[in-house]
């Protein structure tokens, strides 16, 4: 065993974006945190899986391997895969994305509420 390993890990050089947390999207609503371990489980041992649960997180999970590998190989065989007639789009978390996304939101937010305040309808408006 310690053998394969080895050569599984060997000097393979892994792509920068590469890392134990994969974020997950177009998951079946009722998805039950049994089945995310099924379905990722045969992959590597998980330290933990997240399942958004509110109105803007419904549909996505995190999933954290305790291998870089593990984790690696999720990614390769369980993109695309179809869960309930959903097929799910398993990607690497990367903090500055994520980031870059809620502060859009929330500048957008920003905005909305200073044109309220100040009475300025937007062309999408009219």
């Amino acid at each position: 065993m310690a053998a394969a390993i080895g050569l599984r890990k060997g000097n393979t050089r892994l792509p920068p974006e590469v890392n134990r947390v994969l974020y997950i999207r177009n998951l079946p609503f009722n998805i039950t945190s049994e089945e995310m371990y099924d379905i990722f489980g045969k992959y590597g041992a998980i330290r933990q899986i997240r399942i958004g649960t509110n109105k803007d997180t419904r549909g996505t999970a995190f999933v954290v391997y305790e291998d870089i590998y593990d984790a690696k190989t999720a990614v390769d065989h369980l993109s695309g895969f179809n869960v309930a007639n959903r097929y799910l789009i398993v990607l690497y978390y990367q903090q500055a994305k994520m980031g870059k996304k809620f502060d859009q939101k929330k500048k957008e937010e920003e905005i909305q509420k200073l044109q309220e305040k100040y009475g300025i309808s937007t062309p999408k408006d009219k």
